[in-house]
């Protein structure tokens, strides 16, 4: 029990330290996260960015971390936002949200529940979280299917933005995929660890058919003089 318990605090604090601009919201960190939502905001004069994918080239990057607080700046400024994990091989965003994975995107694509049936409320005013659901056997297929289009064009009735957080890009094709449907991806790529070749290859992935590279988060880079640690730039 006691062990439990540790293991249940220490769940807690792991999520503390990545869900950075909801518990540290006056951090240099957090205010990053919301130059990056400007930028977003910013990045387009012809049409509002209301469908947003967040992936990485490669695993441990930092991909999850980044739509997760990317979604919360967003609702704390006032929009509506759906978090999506559209990781449906190695989900992470109901553990970061401590939320319940027995029902999420799985469930609405395969028509055995609604879109506002499946979705998780939480104590961020106006986020809300669908997390993958049940594991499918076939990811990608799901991902380009007319179900998820649909998906997203309900989503965007609902919500003011949706967040996509999606696998690597170079792992499997789900995220290549799913970013023709949306408006534009964020790459994320780790400082001093993400092979440059490797991020070159992951972008001309996406931009392979119709989407649009909205620009590339630079995670993990030591702190400067300033203090800032992540750095966003437009392609």
């Amino acid at each position: 029990m006691a062990a439990s318990k540790r293991a249940k605090k220490g769940g807690l604090a792991l999520n503390r330290r990545k869900l950075i601009t909801k518990y540290d919201p006056k951090s240099p960190i957090s205010e990053q996260y919301r130059t990056i939502r400007t930028n977003i905001l910013y990045s387009s004069v012809d049409e509002e960015i209301r469908s947003i994918l967040v992936t990485s080239a490669g695993p441990g990057e930092g991909k999850s971390t980044t739509a997760a607080n990317l979604a919360i700046v967003f609702a704390q400024q006032g929009k509506t936002v759906l978090l999506v994990d559209a990781d449906l091989r190695k989900p992470t965003v109901h553990y970061t949200f401590n939320l319940n994975n027995t029902a999420g995107l799985t469930s609405v694509l395969t028509n055995q529940m609604s879109i506002m049936e499946a979705v998780q409320e939480n104590d961020e005013k106006n986020l809300y979280v669908l997390p993958s659901g049940p594991i499918p056997p076939n990811p990608s297929e799901l991902m380009g299917s007319r179900a998820m289009n649909h998906f997203l064009e309900r989503a965007l009735e609902e919500f003011d933005i949706v967040l996509f957080d999606t696998p690597p890009v170079l792992a499997v094709t789900d995220a290549q995929v799913l970013a023709n449907l949306c408006q534009g991806s964020i790459l994320v790529v780790s400082s001093g660890t993400t092979d440059k070749e490797a991020v070159v290859k992951t972008k001309e992935k996406l931009t392979a058919t119709s989407g649009k590279v909205l620009g590339v988060v630079l995670n993990n880079k030591k702190a400067d003089k300033k203090g800032d640690y992540y750095y966003y730039g437009t392609n």
